[in-house]
């Protein structure tokens, strides 16, 4: 029996009893981009209703209104934790493995107030200390991988934005690190600074003074392992 359906029985199995489950929503934001961290974020609502209406893949959400349920999130989620996954860790173990250990890290957190993790994708993370499932498009189907898709976003966007007043050369408050055109152009003119991710293409080639080749921005967690 494989790592991954070994985890998808044991939370099968914490279903038979009848009891509600405890689930903890896991999403991350941030595997595209050139620059900065993974984020990853963890959430745990009571059994029941969820407390907030509104909820949605961060994806499909406003700014503002990521915003103003991010507070709401917090304020009433029974746990919540926050992983930010460096740059330096993202080169030294490829964004494959370094979101995954974020994964491992946020569950870590919250394992002993959950029944079952449910994360967004098609992996995961290897040795987790409880039940887990991987939900393709968990972002538009469980409200706590939405939460969580919510608080991962925010707080990368938040800290891309803190970026941007280290260094505005780059326009991290436009793109948010993503490959776009004035990213690119940023790059190839003043080289890389201390927050890109030196194991991206695009950032070799601006360290070697050449055209960067063209990105996919985000791609499924298995493309890339």
């Amino acid at each position: 029996m494989s790592h991954d359906t070994t985890q998808m029985a044991l939370s099968l199995a914490a279903r038979e009893d009848g009891a509600p489950l405890r689930v903890a929503g896991v999403d991350e934001a941030g595997r595209g981009p050139l620059a900065g961290p993974v984020v990853v974020a963890a959430v745990v609502f009571a059994p029941g209703r969820t407390p907030i209406n509104g909820l949605d893949d961060s994806k499909q959400l406003t700014a503002q209104r990521r915003e103003v349920l991010y507070e709401r999130i917090i304020e009433r989620a029974l746990a919540w934790h926050i992983e930010f996954v460096t740059h330096e860790e993202i080169d030294r173990l490829n964004i494959y493995h370094a979101t995954m250990a974020g994964m491992s890290r946020s569950i870590a957190c919250l394992h002993h107030r959950v029944d079952v993790v449910r994360i967004d994708g098609n992996a995961l993370p290897r040795g987790l200390p409880c039940a887990a499932e991987a939900w393709i498009n968990g972002d538009a189907r469980d409200r706590s991988i939405m939460a969580a898709s919510i608080l991962a976003k925010v707080s990368r966007d938040r800290y891309m934005q803190s970026l941007h007043e280290r260094f505005p050369l780059y326009r991290f408050d436009q793109h948010k690190g993503y490959s776009t055109p004035v990213h690119l152009s940023a790059l190839r003119e003043h080289g890389p600074c201390p927050e890109h991710r030196r194991s991206f293409a695009p950032v070799q080639a601006a360290c070697r003074g050449e055209a960067a080749p063209p990105v996919i921005d985000e791609l499924p967690l298995t493309a890339i392992s």
